[in-house]
């Protein structure tokens, strides 16, 4: 199976990381996302409901739709969080790579371990700058808001065409789909990917001295 890839590029300061990066994985989890299902006689299931909720950004002036859910959002805030960390540890400019991927599990037939098959991955390139003075700070900061907003959206848009999802199974074989372990709600299985170093992608850099480039010239 080829998993469906989506690649977004940021150049941003690294306060701006964790953002940026919660903000997109929210959204993307929030249409990958189920109530908790009821299974009744014959494998027929009621759905629970997904709650949301409007969260506004801390650092940037940006607000984004999430499940209300805190135990889901605790795992993904750990994930974001030690990326983050990690980002801004390193010598800037400094580049870092964090995807968000959806699998489904096959089972193998002992001694052979359990196939993890992904179908949908959402990767997120980014670059961290250092900026002189707030003047330039400020100017930038409008911009990476104008290209995050435009993301989101584009995730939006995404998620309403039709596409491959996997099929619900029996009962017994849910959790190779759903991760169940969730109190209120029941996403896709997904994990989450991060390197900090070994990243190379010019298009960013190249991108990033144009934003420089303009932001002084104002």
């Amino acid at each position: 199976m080829n998993a469906r890839t989506q690649v977004f590029e940021f150049s941003c300061e690294a306060c701006m990381v964790s953002d940026i990066v919660g903000s997109v994985f929210s959204t993307v989890l929030f249409h990958r996302t189920l109530g908790k299902f009821s299974c009744h006689k014959h494998n027929l299931y009621s759905l629970g409901s997904v709650g949301f909720q409007d969260v506004d950004l801390p650092v940037l002036e940006v607000t984004h739709v999430r499940c209300s859910s805190p135990s889901m959002q605790r795992v993904l805030e750990q994930e974001v969080s030690q990326f983050s960390s990690m980002m801004a540890a390193a010598e800037r400019p400094h580049q870092g790579q964090i995807s968000l991927e959806f699998y489904q599990k096959k089972k193998a037939k002992w001694p052979f371990a359990t196939e993890c098959m992904p179908w949908e991955v959402w990767t997120l390139r980014m670059e961290t700058v250092d900026l002189e003075n707030e003047r330039e700070r400020k100017v930038f900061r409008e911009k990476v808001v104008d290209v995050l907003t435009e993301k989101l959206r584009h995730v939006v848009q995404a998620m309403n065409r039709q596409q491959y999802l996997p099929h619900t199974p029996p009962q017994a074989e849910l959790d190779l789909v759903f991760d169940t372990s969730f109190p209120d709600v029941q996403p896709y299985l997904f994990k989450v990917d991060y390197q900090t170093s070994g990243v190379t992608n010019p298009s960013v850099g190249t991108a990033v001295k144009k934003l420089l480039k303009d932001t002084l010239a104002m």
